[in-house]
């Protein structure tokens, strides 16, 4: 009989063929994910006209999505941590793909909302459960760029929705892009069959030969037998897992993590929508917003794979505090205009600095805390976060509706990147999960059968 830590076995483990096929589904969960969120905004202008929408209405639509995340985060990333993140992620992804599916079929502006803010649960509730999911199983050396791959589909899949409407609306009208969204619905039994659960809830329910199977995939060189005893580390359970986020003095270390999250999707969201106006306010005669946006996802996507391999070696918070601060220098120079090259740049860094380190803070947070509160914590910081992503966009129209000097504009949304970048820097190493799970006297024997 031999002990095994599945802790340690898949901390050591190497990049193999396990690890490639739970990278690949997550990267395309997360790539039709980002498609979903930016798809209304394609269709936007064919709504209006065709349902005869104001602009208010036409907002009050866009809001029934992000009120759906909000909820969304919370409860699937508490519900993660009691009935298993594969699950859960089967349950968010059905509700994403079939909602955002039936709104192609939607014949009015209520069953349309209606559609939107169900389908809006689905897509607050699946990224922190992939993410967490992917910590659970990331070697210890590449956890940080593993979850930046992945988050780096959000950017592809908010890219691809508009190039696809080029495409498909023409011909088949603003309801074929809603169709597009259905497809991972396709393919769910092949990725519900080959996605892993957590090794941890696999130890609380008992199931040993799952979790025996798991780890010879995790670590084929190693040997593993059902007789084998499995070890955990010893973790402070509660029946309520949000009560977790405050214990082990991680309390400070929550609040500053939501501060973070709060201001950098203030950030995002608030730039994704009012980038392209505040960019022709200010005076640099570009006629298509098409170019800024891209250069907005494309910077982020760069800087997430960058920053994500520095993570790994030098560690998130070294890495997220400067990143944060550049974010809100670049947005500030903006104001002031300049070589239309040196303004790419700019939205460039904005977007790594934005989109990018939003990617990273949730690898970050995703290790900061234990295995059986880890989709909890990621919920509740997205679900935090969410509440400054519906702000951004109203804090953008009413900067417009006041005619401040252009400048002062982006310096509004520049503040938020410092309050996030203060937050992390505020959160204290020593009470990170990774820093207490080594500890030898911590560990006891989970019989498991």
């Amino acid at each position: 009989m031999t002990p095994i830590n599945s802790t340690e076995v898949i901390a050591n483990s190497k990049f193999n063929r396990f690890h490639l096929g739970l990278l690949f589904w997550s990267f395309i969960i997360i790539l039709f994910d980002g498609y979903d969120l930016v798809v209304y905004g394609t269709v936007l202008p064919s709504l209006i006209k065709e349902w005869n929408l104001s602009s208010v209405e036409a907002g009050a639509i866009g809001t029934y999505g992000l009120f759906g995340m909000m909820f969304g985060a919370i409860f699937f990333g508490t519900l993660a941590d009691r009935i298993g993140r594969k699950n859960v992620i089967a349950i968010t992804l059905v509700l994403f793909s079939l909602f955002t599916f039936l709104c192609g079929f939607a014949k009015t502006p209520t069953t349309f909302s209606t559609f939107r803010f169900i389908a809006g649960l689905g897509l607050g509730g699946i990224m922190p459960n992939v993410i967490a999911l992917l910590t659970d199983y990331a070697p210890k050396s590449m956890r940080s760029m593993i979850v930046s791959i992945v988050l780096c589909g959000y950017s592809v899949g908010g890219i691809l929705a508009p190039l696809i409407g080029i495409f498909l609306m023409p011909t088949f009208g603003w309801e074929s892009i809603f169709w597009f969204a259905g497809l991972p619905l396709v393919f769910l039994p092949i990725m519900y069959k080959q996605l892993p659960e957590t090794a941890s809830y696999l130890i609380r329910t008992g199931k040993k030969e799952k979790l025996i199977a798991t780890l010879a995939k995790v670590s084929p060189e190693s040997h593993f037998s059902l007789n084998d005893e499995v070890i955990d580390l010893k973790i402070q359970e509660t029946k309520v897992p949000i009560l977790g986020l405050f214990k082990e003095k991680r309390a400070f270390s929550t609040v500053m993590f939501w501060t973070a999250f709060f201001s950098c999707l203030l950030m995002v969201y608030g730039l994704n929508t009012w980038l392209p106006k505040l960019m022709m306010e200010a005076g640099y005669g570009l006629n298509s917003s098409l170019g800024f946006l891209i250069a907005l996802q494309g910077g982020a996507i760069i800087g997430t794979l960058i920053i994500g391999k520095l993570c790994d070696k030098y560690g998130s918070k070294k890495m997220l505090v400067p990143m944060y601060a550049s974010g809100a220098v670049a947005l500030t120079l903006l104001g002031f205009g300049g070589n239309t090259l040196v303004i790419y740049l700019l939205v460039a860094v904005a977007g790594a600095a934005t989109i990018g380190a939003q990617n990273i803070v949730q690898a970050y947070v995703s290790q900061y805390y234990p295995p059986s509160i880890r989709s909890t914590a990621l919920g509740m910081a997205s679900g935090v976060g969410r509440t400054g992503g519906m702000l951004g966009p109203l804090l953008g129209g009413f900067l417009l509706s006041v005619s401040l000097p252009i400048h002062l504009n982006f310096i509004a949304f520049a503040i938020p990147g410092l309050i996030a970048a203060a937050a992390l820097f505020m959160v204290p190493l020593k009470n990170a999960y990774q820093n207490d799970n080594v500890a030898k006297d911590d560990s006891i024997k989970v019989h498991v059968s």
